[in-house]
């Protein structure tokens, strides 16, 4: 994950699109998203031959990834924006832009944990339209469009009911590095004795399309790129979940929370239930 761009503040949501366009970008975004996940499949399969190191391999396979999904979305919607975890983006742009990240667990891939996807979200403005997390190892794709529900290969999708905090498991992303002193380590040991467990996938988007297949119940994290979760946050809410948005880090004593979730400087708790997801928040507060 980088931290190089951002979505501009001043962008704003336009009217929400008609039914008919949310169901054309929904589809583009799981065909982007599953193409995207071949690439990815075709170069790990290179990494036994290759003279190559990993990061180096990884950076080709994320750019070549990343490539042929701007290819299927420009090529359809030319005047959309494009804002890639790669580098390629397009700002100030059109009111409609499409978040991707073509490789949401590289350490993952790198290893061949089977823990890694593509993530691809329309969003305008911080609200997010339609998205697909394609995850190539399973073959599982998990696509939504706003209003529309959320659904695992065509098979529609409902968060898990726990009935308090200390029968959900979490999640949690860190950043690539923490010491033992980071802000990262004192939520995870403030909330792990809170929850039934907690686990660290390394990967952002698989988090929330977990938390959407009722495979996780809560997710938390203080600090992350839109990309990594654009598609995700649609995915989880139209499954049901409760995304409420808390304070970085770094933001000044006294700032107020903000109302909804910013795809500038994503920061959240999202929870199967508001139980979970306010119990999340609780903990986090003030830290």
């Amino acid at each position: 994950m980088r931290d190089s761009q951002t979505v501009p503040a001043e962008a704003t949501a336009s009217p929400r699109p008609p039914a008919a366009d949310l169901q054309a970008y929904g589809q583009l975004a799981e065909t982007a998203a599953r193409a995207g996940g071949e690439v990815l499949r075709d170069w790990q399969g290179r990494f036994a031959i290759s003279k190559k190191g990993p990061k180096d391999l990884v950076t080709e396979a994320d750019f070549a990834a990343q490539q042929t999904i701007r290819e299927i979305l420009l090529g359809r919607f030319p005047t959309h924006g494009f804002i890639g975890e790669e580098g390629e983006s397009e700002e100030p742009g059109p009111a409609l832009r499409w978040m991707v990240d073509p490789l949401d667990g590289t350490s993952n891939y790198v290893h061949g944990f089977p823990a890694y996807c593509v993530s691809v979200g329309l969003a305008s403005g911080n609200s997010v339209l339609a998205g697909a997390i394609y995850d190539p190892v399973a073959d599982e794709c998990f696509t939504a469009i706003q209003g529309g529900g959320a659904r695992l290969n065509g098979v529609p999708l409902s968060v898990a009911s726990p009935e308090s905090l200390a029968d959900a498991l979490v999640a949690v992303s860190f950043p690539p590095h923490v010491d033992a002193g980071a802000l990262a380590v004192a939520d995870f040991l403030a909330i792990i004795p809170e929850v039934h467990s907690v686990r660290r996938t390394g990967s952002t988007a698989i988090n929330l399309a977990y938390l959407a297949a009722g495979r996780l119940d809560g997710f938390w994290v203080r600090r992350i790129a839109c990309w990594d979760v654009a598609a995700g946050l649609l995915v989880a809410a139209e499954a049901g979940a409760v995304i409420l948005p808390c304070r970085h880090a770094d933001d000044p004593a006294g700032t107020p929370p903000l109302a909804t979730v910013s795809l500038e400087r994503p920061a959240f708790v999202a929870g199967a239930n508001q139980v979970v997801a306010e119990g999340l928040g609780r903990l986090l507060a003030g830290r």
